[in-house]
């Protein structure tokens, strides 16, 4: 993660002064999420998704935030209330942004935060739908690595659940490295994380 938004600084630091105000406050939420002020940053996202109407990248990351912090929540009141807001600007997002396939990802790694706290509840009301989005995103976009990783993932988190053979996901998970290394994003402010969870998928199919 500190990879990732170190890249984002550095696209966005490149930019001319003739910055909008919506360019200016995302950079500026950026360097706050890499001073590890959480709080800070997704206030700011919040703020400038209320005041662009068409922009769906500000929600985009409300969600995303939420999602990270929910991965080892213990407390299901906390994680709820997180991954209630994450879904809030999810649902917000899509609305800005059909058929978009980062949207489509953001949207099975929150419900799969509801897996990771509770397989036995949660798998049995998520674990198809996850698979349905995955399925619909690489329909969409099979060049776009979070989806083609993020597909392999879930599908090699399934084998092992059912005591299935993971090797061809793990060659799927391989596969969407090459991805990553040549995915152009369409702004500086778009999605470019994944590609160190790929490279440690592969390792632990190696190990």
């Amino acid at each position: 993660m500190k990879q990732l938004l170190l890249i984002v600084l550095l696209v966005v630091s490149g930019m001319t002064q003739a910055q909008s105000n919506y360019e200016k406050g995302m950079v500026k939420a950026f360097e706050l999420w890499e001073a590890d002020k959480w709080d800070e940053a997704e206030n700011l996202f919040e703020r400038i998704s209320k005041a662009e109407a068409n922009e769906w990248l500000p929600n985009y990351y409300v969600a995303f935030m939420n999602s990270l912090k929910s991965w080892n929540v213990k407390d299901e009141a906390i994680l709820k209330a997180q991954l209630d807001k994450a879904q809030e600007h999810l649902d917000i997002a899509m609305t800005k942004s059909e058929n978009n396939p980062e949207l489509l990802v953001m949207q099975a790694q929150v419900l799969t935060n509801w897996i990771a706290y509770d397989g036995a509840v949660y798998g049995m009301k998520y674990a198809a739908k996850v698979s349905e989005i995955y399925a619909k995103a690489y329909e969409l976009a099979p060049k776009n690595p979070r989806v083609a990783y993020g597909k392999a993932s879930w599908a090699m988190g399934s084998a092992k659940y059912f005591g299935q053979d993971t090797k061809p996901y793990c060659a799927a998970i391989e596969a969407s490295l090459e991805l990553f290394d040549t995915f152009k994003a369409e702004s500086p402010f778009h999605p470019k994380w994944g590609k160190d969870r790929a490279e440690q998928s592969i390792v632990d199919c190696k190990s």
